[in-house]
């Protein structure tokens, strides 16, 4: 494959999967502002710290791997937090239900593999 072409797959690749992935963590913001903050709290470091880490994953990290900078350390809270949403929160369910984090799960680990790609403020060439 032509390196024009990886480079542009890469860039779909950002641009789709974090794009999805802020239509998921943009609504959950609007917890921040109940109170008391009421989240789920799988792993059992609260509901304010859980919901703290899920966004860092579901918004912030999305918006620094669409726009390409630190995109690898981006991928990171962004992997894990689909990681933890597919072997915690929907350990029992079928394959069907926790389908899509795991898409999610591997996008983010390829996109770590891979780099941003030419199309990133990351790339200094």
């Amino acid at each position: 494959m032509k390196s024009s072409s990886i480079n542009l797959a890469l860039l779909l690749l950002r641009l789709g999967f974090g794009g999805f992935m802020l239509t998921h963590g943009i609504p959950k913001i609007n917890y921040l502002f109940q109170s008391p903050i009421k989240f789920t709290n799988p792993l059992g470091i609260g509901d304010t710290a859980t919901l703290l880490l899920t966004l860092i994953g579901e918004v912030v990290a999305p918006i620094l791997i669409i726009i390409g900078f630190k995109t690898k350390w981006a991928t990171i809270p962004a992997a894990i937090t689909m990681g933890v949403a597919a072997f915690v929160v929907h350990a029992k369910d079928s394959l069907s239900t926790k389908e899509r984090a795991l898409l999610f799960f591997i996008a983010f680990v390829v996109i770590f593999l891979a780099g941003p790609g030419k199309y990133s403020i990351d790339d200094r060439k």
